[in-house]
């Protein structure tokens, strides 16, 4: 099928969508992005996904002026392509705009490049029932990833790794310590408590990730935003990553180690679960019941 995508103020479809080979983000993945998830027409924390949007339009200096129209082609895009009775996404991306090829940012002012399209992001039944096997490497990107930049060459590299090895993810080691996965937060769960990297440059601000801490709280679980050195894999009781795609993976071996007991733990299956009731998760008019190993 050929979808409906917006690109600089019109809907057209996808295969007539083309930017300038002069457009910065081909260029210098000069650009950020946002990918916001659709649960039967119903965008899930909008306003916080756009909060993280203009964060990285300032953290780039793009000049971006026509965030009022992100919501209604949002929505739009959903409708036109059919998708307001099934779980969907819409991909933004902003590039600084078209302009002769320099190093330096243009002198004069130009239109950033305006890109959304919206597709299908059914849930992943197998690696949220079962739980992913993870492999770590260092950490190879820069020291803005709370930036959402486009620039994802070493994600991809990695996650190519984890690919490779039959693994779901890939944790990203920084000095010592489980900074986040290729496209995902890790969280970690010792003796109760529930570990996270806290925001920084060195993490992208995870949307899932601060509703599930904004949970957590409300169940009377402790967190505890704080690095979890890599070395100690053996000591946690319970892990998994988050994120708008994955929304709740359970982790259950890391290289070698077995997490836990091997299978995801009750923790994990209850904030799934409340993930799940916020979102109106539902298949085939039930809602889904996860196996408690």
């Amino acid at each position: 099928m050929n979808s409906i995508v917006y690109l600089n103020h019109r809907y057209l479809p996808k295969d007539q969508a083309f930017i300038s080979p002069d457009d910065r983000g081909f260029y210098f993945a000069d650009g950020v992005y946002e990918v916001i998830k659709y649960y039967k027409g119903r965008p899930f924390c909008f306003t916080e996904h756009m909060d993280r949007l203009h964060n990285s339009l300032n953290g780039t200096r793009i000049n971006f002026n026509r965030s009022g129209e992100l919501p209604a082609v949002c929505d739009e895009l959903i409708r036109i392509n059919g998708f307001e009775s099934v779980y969907a996404a819409v991909y933004i991306q902003i590039t600084r705009g078209v302009a002769p090829r320099m190093h330096r940012f243009p002198e004069n002012d130009i239109e950033p490049t305006m890109y959304l399209r919206a597709f299908l992001m059914p849930p992943f039944l197998q690696e949220i029932i079962h739980g992913i096997r993870v492999i770590t490497r260092d950490d190879i990107r820069w020291h803005r990833c709370n930036i959402k930049s486009i620039a994802l060459l070493p994600n991809t590299m990695l996650y190519q790794e984890a690919v490779e090895h039959g693994a779901g993810e890939c944790f990203l080691v920084r000095n010592g310590y489980f900074t986040e996965a290729t496209h995902s937060n890790i969280m970690v769960v010792k003796q109760g408590v529930v570990y996270t990297h806290p925001d920084s440059e060195l993490i992208l601000p995870g949307i899932t990730k601060a509703v599930l801490l904004m949970i957590c709280r409300q169940l009377g679980i402790e967190v505890n935003e704080t690095p979890v050195k890599a070395k100690e894999t053996d000591q946690m009781d319970e892990c998994m990553v988050t994120g708008t795609g994955s929304e709740i993976f359970p982790v259950v071996q890391i290289d070698d180690t077995l997490v836990g007991t091997g299978h995801p733990g009750p923790i994990t299956r209850k904030l799934q679960e409340e993930l799940f009731r916020m979102t109106y998760w539902e298949l085939a008019g039930e809602r889904i019941v996860m196996s408690r190993e």
